[in-house]
Protein backbone atom coordinates (compact mmCIF):
# COMPACT_ATOMS: atom_id res chain seq x y z
CA UNK A 1 0.00 0.00 0.00
CA UNK A 2 1.46 3.40 -0.94
CA UNK A 3 2.74 5.61 1.86
CA UNK A 4 3.40 9.34 1.81
CA UNK A 5 6.99 10.27 2.55
CA UNK A 6 8.20 13.82 3.06
CA UNK A 7 11.68 14.74 1.92
CA UNK A 8 13.84 17.79 2.52
CA UNK A 9 16.11 18.80 -0.36
CA UNK A 10 18.98 21.26 -0.28
CA UNK A 11 21.80 22.56 -2.47
CA UNK A 12 24.46 25.23 -1.96
CA UNK A 13 26.91 24.57 -4.81
CA UNK A 14 26.66 25.72 -8.42
CA UNK A 15 23.21 26.10 -9.99
CA UNK A 16 21.27 25.28 -6.83
CA UNK A 17 17.82 25.50 -8.40
CA UNK A 18 18.85 23.22 -11.28
CA UNK A 19 20.14 20.58 -8.86
CA UNK A 20 16.92 20.68 -6.83
CA UNK A 21 14.75 20.38 -9.93
CA UNK A 22 16.91 17.54 -11.27
CA UNK A 23 16.62 15.64 -7.98
CA UNK A 24 12.84 16.13 -7.91
CA UNK A 25 12.58 14.77 -11.46
CA UNK A 26 14.68 11.74 -10.50
CA UNK A 27 12.49 11.04 -7.48
CA UNK A 28 9.77 9.94 -9.91
CA UNK A 29 11.68 6.65 -10.10
CA UNK A 30 10.90 6.04 -6.43
CA UNK A 31 7.20 6.91 -6.52
CA UNK A 32 4.89 9.75 -7.45
CA UNK A 33 5.81 13.31 -6.50
CA UNK A 34 2.53 14.77 -5.23
CA UNK A 35 3.66 18.14 -3.84
CA UNK A 36 6.68 20.44 -4.01
CA UNK A 37 7.09 23.49 -1.80
CA UNK A 38 8.33 26.87 -2.84
CA UNK A 39 12.08 27.39 -2.89
CA UNK A 40 13.63 28.91 0.21
CA UNK A 41 17.06 30.45 0.64
CA UNK A 42 18.50 29.51 4.01
CA UNK A 43 21.59 30.28 5.96
CA UNK A 44 23.81 27.29 6.76
CA UNK A 45 23.71 25.79 10.25
CA UNK A 46 26.35 23.89 12.20
CA UNK A 47 29.11 24.38 9.58
CA UNK A 48 28.41 28.04 8.81
CA UNK A 49 31.45 28.98 6.69
CA UNK A 50 29.82 28.09 3.39
CA UNK A 51 27.34 29.45 0.84
CA UNK A 52 23.66 29.76 1.63
CA UNK A 53 21.40 26.87 0.67
CA UNK A 54 18.37 26.64 -1.53
CA UNK A 55 15.87 24.26 0.10
CA UNK A 56 12.47 22.79 -0.60
CA UNK A 57 10.21 20.03 0.66
CA UNK A 58 8.71 17.27 -1.45
CA UNK A 59 5.85 14.86 -0.77
CA UNK A 60 6.09 11.52 -2.56
CA UNK A 61 3.78 8.52 -2.51
CA UNK A 62 5.72 5.30 -2.71
CA UNK A 63 5.27 1.57 -2.34
CA UNK A 64 8.90 1.26 -1.23
CA UNK A 65 9.86 0.46 2.34
CA UNK A 66 11.74 3.27 4.12
CA UNK A 67 15.06 1.46 3.64
CA UNK A 68 14.39 1.09 -0.09
CA UNK A 69 13.51 4.76 -0.41
CA UNK A 70 16.72 5.67 1.43
CA UNK A 71 18.72 3.54 -1.01
CA UNK A 72 16.99 5.27 -3.93
CA UNK A 73 17.70 8.72 -2.44
CA UNK A 74 21.39 7.89 -1.90
CA UNK A 75 21.61 6.59 -5.49
CA UNK A 76 20.13 9.85 -6.81
CA UNK A 77 22.66 11.88 -4.81
CA UNK A 78 25.52 9.75 -6.09
CA UNK A 79 24.31 9.79 -9.72
CA UNK A 80 24.12 13.57 -9.52
CA UNK A 81 27.75 13.70 -8.40
CA UNK A 82 27.51 14.16 -4.65
CA UNK A 83 30.69 13.24 -2.80
CA UNK A 84 30.62 13.17 0.98
CA UNK A 85 33.99 14.77 1.75
CA UNK A 86 33.14 17.17 4.60
CA UNK A 87 30.33 16.40 7.02
CA UNK A 88 27.72 19.20 6.91
CA UNK A 89 29.86 20.89 4.25
CA UNK A 90 28.96 22.28 0.83
CA UNK A 91 26.94 19.97 -1.39
CA UNK A 92 25.32 20.08 -4.78
CA UNK A 93 22.41 17.97 -3.56
CA UNK A 94 21.23 16.68 -0.20
CA UNK A 95 18.04 14.67 0.18
CA UNK A 96 16.74 13.65 3.61
CA UNK A 97 13.70 11.56 4.47
CA UNK A 98 12.07 13.57 7.25
CA UNK A 99 8.78 11.69 7.65
CA UNK A 100 7.51 8.39 6.26
CA UNK A 101 3.81 8.04 7.00
CA UNK A 102 3.49 7.44 10.73
CA UNK A 103 6.50 5.11 10.79
CA UNK A 104 9.35 5.29 13.28
CA UNK A 105 12.53 3.72 11.91
CA UNK A 106 15.82 3.35 13.75
CA UNK A 107 18.22 1.39 11.55
CA UNK A 108 21.91 1.84 10.79
CA UNK A 109 22.02 4.65 8.24
CA UNK A 110 18.34 5.59 8.58
CA UNK A 111 16.40 7.32 11.33
CA UNK A 112 12.83 8.41 10.60
CA UNK A 113 11.51 10.87 11.60
CA UNK A 114 14.71 12.74 10.88
CA UNK A 115 16.27 13.22 14.32
CA UNK A 116 16.88 16.97 13.93
CA UNK A 117 13.88 18.01 11.84
CA UNK A 118 12.10 19.62 14.79
CA UNK A 119 15.09 21.96 15.31
CA UNK A 120 15.54 23.05 11.71
CA UNK A 121 13.61 25.97 10.30
CA UNK A 122 15.03 25.18 6.82
CA UNK A 123 13.17 21.83 6.99
CA UNK A 124 9.99 22.90 8.78
CA UNK A 125 9.20 26.10 6.85
CA UNK A 126 9.00 24.43 3.40
CA UNK A 127 7.37 21.33 4.87
CA UNK A 128 4.69 23.42 6.63
CA UNK A 129 3.82 24.92 3.25
CA UNK A 130 2.87 21.54 1.74
CA UNK A 131 1.96 19.49 4.84
CA UNK A 132 1.18 21.69 7.86
CA UNK A 133 -0.94 18.98 9.50
CA UNK A 134 1.51 16.09 8.95
CA UNK A 135 2.24 14.68 12.39
CA UNK A 136 5.56 13.81 13.95
CA UNK A 137 4.96 10.24 15.18
CA UNK A 138 7.23 10.61 18.21
CA UNK A 139 6.39 14.14 19.40
CA UNK A 140 2.71 13.84 18.40
CA UNK A 141 2.74 17.39 17.06
CA UNK A 142 2.00 18.73 13.60
CA UNK A 143 4.69 20.20 11.39
CA UNK A 144 3.07 23.61 11.85
CA UNK A 145 3.15 23.23 15.65
CA UNK A 146 6.84 22.25 15.50
CA UNK A 147 7.58 25.28 13.32
CA UNK A 148 5.71 27.65 15.64
CA UNK A 149 7.63 26.26 18.63
CA UNK A 150 11.05 27.12 17.15
CA UNK A 151 12.94 29.98 18.78
CA UNK A 152 13.95 32.92 16.63
CA UNK A 153 17.08 32.24 14.70
CA UNK A 154 18.04 30.76 11.39
CA UNK A 155 17.12 32.95 8.44
CA UNK A 156 14.79 31.34 5.92
CA UNK A 157 13.28 33.37 3.10
CA UNK A 158 10.90 32.26 0.40
CA UNK A 159 12.30 33.14 -2.99
CA UNK A 160 9.96 31.44 -5.44
CA UNK A 161 6.58 29.79 -5.20
CA UNK A 162 5.69 26.69 -7.18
Amino acid sequence: MPQVAYLSLGSNVGDREHYLREAIARLAGAGTVVAVSSLYETEPVEFTDQAWFLNCAVAITTTMAPEQLMAAVLAIEQEMGRRRTLQKGPRMIDIDIVLFGDRVVREPGLTVPHPAMHQRRFVLEPLAEIAPEARHPVFKRSVLELLQALPAGQLVRKIRGE
